[in-house]
This record gives structure tokens, C-alpha cells and sequence, in this order.
């Protein structure tokens, strides 16, 4: 017998590793859905940078739609021509000489930081295993990239967790200095942290980061899970600092909402991934191949890209007269369309605490920390939705401020 699913079917039967809000989302076009209760939203949460080019795009759906009705899974015994296009495509609009697909953003990062390790192992010796990475960061939900990342209550109750990794500060250059030696392998950074609260590093930092791993010998390995694919205003957030990795991850964006990632790196690196040495049951899986490339194509294009800058300004904007209104916001940052705001000190942790107003106001927004609001809309939402879903969020704000 069918049975409509309700908010408490989640309490019953699922795990509770996640709280999500009361409402039910059922369909979404562009940038807004509907819930069970026909109840219109402005989405400016964007499946935590996922949906970047909104719901259920044309092109997206024309592609899946497609590549259904031809085939949907092979396994890597065999290769299928969607996941080759796709590969092509990343190596030829980046740094890269190789791809490995995969089917997650932690997957990625799992992958590119076992190969830095084996290539360390392979072309020098069994002692270069260090990793540095930084404070704040994050980098998956996996065992290996918990423990590289920087927050340790995602690795609190696992232990014990993988060895050989220290933390440096993010943006702080003298840090990374006091930490990497010959053994290091691999330094991974985000080009701006997201989960940490939506941090751009500077120009100095990755130039420095890039400067202390050629000396050391080491990899650098940039995370791109939440800034690549358009979400910066470039394909890649590395494009705009003009530095170079070693390897790159992707995921989010990358599918437009269907599951898939890729680990992208240089023919110098790619070798120390022999036959067996890693694998992905469903990486490039025929039908997230297909969306991926398709999502590629439709945002690497001066349209897509020269209107997140657009955008971000206009959100900008926004935030800058909602704060002259109220002064809840103590900073407002970001690059394109990953913006975070940071609240006032007599505001500070109430972040989370605007999610559930903004609901009842008709508008999703994200946090990054308790203190942190992050917005991440599609790349391409129109700006009469920016407009709209402003006044919704700056409603849900006066609300805060009145129960102060």
C-alpha cells in the first residue's frame, strides 16, 4: 500500500546522524522548490554546492535521460565512452594529464591522498608519508580524510585514526614552514575553506604552499569538492591565484546533483595508480558520467562563469544593506557563489539559529560552523530570485534580532 513519507518517517527508520529541517521538499525547477504541503522555497543552499545549475536543469535531464536508455553500469572490467568523454574534458580544460572517477567528493579525496602517499613511496621511500594539512579544513567523511582534516570532532569515537598527518594554520605560511621536511608527501588545502567557515586564502599562502613543496619534494593537492566547477567564478578557484597542484579533487558541482567525483593529476604522479592499486565500484559509472560532462560543458562558458561574478555582487549587496540594517554580520566573504557571512560578536553561534526562520520565510540558506551563514545557490538562478529570496532571508533576520 503507497504511503506518503512524513518528517517523523526520518526519526523512525533512519539513522540520526543528520537533524534536517521539518520541511519535505517533493519538486524543484530552477531555483525553487515546492514541499509536500505545496509550499514554495527560494533555494540559496543548492544541495550544499551541489545543484549548479539548479533543479532539474534541461540539460542535465536531457543528458540522463539519454544515457539511460543506452546504459547505465558496466563495472571497471570494462570502459564505456561516457566516462572516456568525460575524463577527456577535465584533462582538457585543466592542469591535468589523468583522471580518476569516483563517486564522491571524500572518495576523491580518499583517492588523492593515497596516490600522493604511494608516490612518495614508490619514487622515494617508505618514510615519505607525512601530510600537512590545516585547521578548520574539511575533506570527507571517510576513516583517512576525517583524521586530515582539520576539525577533530568528525574524528572523535573512531580512533585510532591514521598516523603521520599534522595540522598547520590556514593562511599562515610560518606554520607550514615549521611542519614539512623531507618526509612529507603531500600538502592538501582547500583555496578556501568551506566547512570552516568560508575562507578565501590569500595570494602569499598558496604561492608560499607551492614554493615549500617543490623544495620538500611534496605534492600539493588541492581540495576543489565545494570550490570547483563555476562555484568561484572560474572552473577551478586555483585558476584565479595562478598556482598549479599536483592533484586536484571534484565532486559537487561536478554532477549537478548526481553522485559522482574525480580526481584530476599529472602524468609525473598518475603511475604510482598501477593496476589494482585503487578502485571505485561505481566510479565512471556510464550515467553519472554522462550529467557530469554535460554539466561541465553547459558551465565552463563565459555566460555561466561571467555571471557568477554578477551574482555574487548582487548577493553582496544584499547582505551589505541587511547588515547596515540590523548588524548582525561582522564580516562577509567568499569568491562567486560560496559566500559566507560571519555573525557579530552579540550575535556569535546564532547562525544555525537563522535556518529555521529562513524556512518559515520561504528561503534555504546553509551555515558553515554555528557562526558562519553560507549561502551556495546554482550558478545560473536568476536575479529576480536573488531579489525575492533576499527579502525572505532579511525577513527571517529581522526575526532573530527581535527575539534577541
Amino acid at each position: 500500500m503507497s504511503q506518503t513519507p512524513t518528517r517523523a518517517d526520518f526519526d523512525r527508520y533512519m539513522v540520526p546522524n543528520y537533524a534536517p529541517q521539518q520541511v519535505i521538499p517533493v519538486r524543484g525547477e530552477g531555483s525553487r522548490l515546492w514541499d509536500q504541503e505545496g509550499r514554495e522555497y527560494i533555494d540559496f543552499a543548492g544541495g550544499i554546492a551541489v545543484n549548479a545549475l539548479g533543479h532539474c536543469h534541461p540539460v542535465l535531464v536531457e543528458a540522463l535521460t539519454a544515457q539511460a536508455n543506452r546504459l547505465w553500469h558496466l563495472s571497471n572490467i570494462y570502459t564505456n565512452e561516457p566516462a572516456l568523454k568525460l575524463a577527456r574534458a577535465l584533462v582538457e580544460r585543466s592542469f591535468a594529464d589523468k583522471v580518476y572517477l569516483c563517486s564522491s567528493g571524500g572518495e576523491a579525496n580518499e583517492a588523492a591522498l593515497k596516490l600522493a602517499r604511494r608516490w612518495a613511496h614508490d619514487t622515494v621511500s617508505e618514510h615519505k608519508h607525512r601530510i600537512v594539512s590545516f585547521s578548520q579544513s574539511f575533506h570527507g567523511r571517510t576513516l583517512f580524510t576525517v583524521s586530515v582534516g582539520g576539525q577533530p570532532k568528525y574524528a572523535q569515537g573512531f580512533g585510532p585514526v591514521p598516523g603521520g598527518i599534522v595540522h598547520g594554520e590556514f593562511n599562515d605560511l610560518d606554520s607550514v614552514r615549521d611542519l614539512i621536511d623531507d618526509d612529507t608527501c603531500a600538502v592538501v588545502v582547500e583555496p578556501m575553506q568551506g566547512e570552516g567557515g568560508i575562507v578565501p586564502a590569500t595570494q602569499a599562502f598558496l604561492q608560499g604552499l607551492r614554493a615549500l613543496c617543490d623544495a620538500h619534494d611534496a605534492l600539493l593537492i588541492f581540495d576543489e569538492v565545494q570550490t570547483g566547477v563555476g562555484r568561484t567564478g572560474t572552473l577551478f578557484a586555483h585558476e584565479q591565484y595562478g598556482v598549479t597542484p599536483d592533484i586536484l579533487t571534484s565532486a559537487k558541482a561536478l554532477g549537478g546533483g548526481f553522485p559522482v567525483g574525480a580526481m584530476l593529476t599529472t602524468d609525473r604522479v598518475a603511475p604510482a595508480f598501477g593496476f589494482g592499486t585503487h578502485g571505485s565500484t561505481y566510479g565512471g559509472n556510464a550515467l553519472a558520467s554522462a550529467v557530469a560532462l554535460a554539466a561541465i560543458e553547459h558551465i565552463d562558458t563565459p555566460e555561466v562563469l561571467d555571471g557568477v561574478k554578477r551574482r555574487h555582487a548582487r548577493f553582496r549587496e544584499h547582505l551589505e544593506r541587511i547588515n547596515a540594517r540590523f548588524g548582525v554580520f561582522r564580516e562577509i566573504r567568499g569568491m562567486g557563489l560560496l559566500i559566507g557571512a560571519e555573525m557579530a560578536p552579540e550575535y556569535e553561534g546564532r547562525a544555525k539559529d537563522i535556518l529555521p526562520l529562513a524556512i518559515e520565510e520561504g528561503v534555504m540558506a546553509l551555515i558553515a560552523g554555528p557562526n558562519v551563514l553560507r549561502l551556495a545557490p546554482s550558478l545560473v538562478i536568476p536575479e529576480a530570485d536573488i531579489d525575492a529570496g533576499m527579502a525572505r532571508l532579511e525577513r527571517a533576520v529581522a526575526r532573530l534580532v527581535d527575539a534577541q
